[in-house]
């Protein structure tokens, strides 16, 4: 029998951390809600509140982390994002030093965005709003902070995690130990200035497990296409394994040598960024399901090891 979990915002962590104690337990098909604090850690109220003047030990909160059973190292956990609700109020923050052009940056910077509906209000302008996970992820061995991807997930600001897209994360630890949080309402890819439209709220999630499926990288099912989401130091190492791993899996999932293989990707194969602005930089690499569907994708996926 399914059942549904509620995690709310009290249960809260800051590190990846296998040795971090689960406040959940639900088995696979089990339904979850995640009640979120927004990625400021609720410490921005008004225009007034600029980040330096934040602390920082409290930034990225994730919720959780949960624990599912039957589900251990060299599986993948699978998580389908069923809705996302945001609050109606969030902010923007950029300063000093921060973002792709934070040189250019004299002095912190608040915006209030209002959450109305399908639109987000940002000054006078109305733009259609994007409601996105920005963190998601499992324990790791690296005990990674909430703010940085990889492996693992993580801070992976990917705008296709939504409502509606699958995640598939590989698993290091026993229960994965997931925790999700860093809401968006809207997001650029790329996040240019550091931040998004930063809201707190609620996701809606099943959990499920492939057995004995390991991943270089997590991916995301979603709108007819598989994302390979690749984090790295530099975001051109992380487009060039994004671009690898596609054209590995290309060749051995249609059984075409690697050369073929190189060249449909530039035919069929988009690749692009997620973030420019933590610690990792994210992109991804974008294979429609009609050259490759999920179930094939993912076997030759676990026969490929990262660079």
């Amino acid at each position: 029998m399914t059942r549904l979990v509620v995690i709310d915002e009290s249960h809260v962590f800051y590190e990846f951390n296998p040795g971090l104690e689960p406040v959940a337990r639900v088995k696979p098909g089990d339904l979850v809600v995640f009640k979120t604090l927004d990625a400021l850690g609720g410490q921005v109220k008004s225009e007034e509140d600029t980040i330096e003047k934040i602390d920082f030990t409290r930034v990225n909160p994730a919720t959780g982390p949960l624990y599912v059973e039957d589900t251990g190292p060299g599986d993948v956990l699978v998580v389908d994002v069923l809705s996302l609700e945001v609050s109606g109020r969030g902010v923007i923050v950029t300063a000093p030093g921060e973002g792709v052009l934070g040189e250019r940056v004299d002095k912190a910077k608040t915006r209030v965005c209002m959450v109305n509906g399908d639109y987000v209000e940002f000054k006078s302008l109305k733009l259609p709003a994007w409601r996105m996970i920005g963190v998601i992820g499992v324990a790791s061995d690296e005990k990674p902070s909430t703010g940085i991807p990889g492996r693992h997930g993580g801070n992976l600001d990917t705008k296709y995690i939504t409502a509606g897209s699958r995640v598939y994360l590989p698993v290091f630890h026993e229960g994965g130990l997931l925790g999700i949080g860093d809401l968006h309402a809207l997001m650029g890819h790329g996040e240019i200035c550091v931040s998004a439209c930063e809201v707190s709220g609620s996701v809606l999630v099943r959990v499920g497990v492939v057995k004995n499926t390991s991943l270089p990288w997590p991916i995301v099912d979603y709108g007819g296409s598989l994302y390979i989401l690749v984090s790295m130091d530099s975001i051109n190492d992380a487009l060039r394994e994004a671009a690898r791993v596609a054209v590995e899996t290309l060749s051995r999932a249609l059984r075409i040598d690697w050369i073929d293989a190189y060249m449909l990707a530039s035919l069929g194969v988009d690749v692009g960024v997620s973030q420019l602005v933590d610690p990792r930089k994210t992109a991804w690499a974008r294979i429609p399901k009609h050259i490759v569907q999920p179930d094939t994708l993912l076997k030759a996926l676990s026969e490929i090891r990262p660079e």
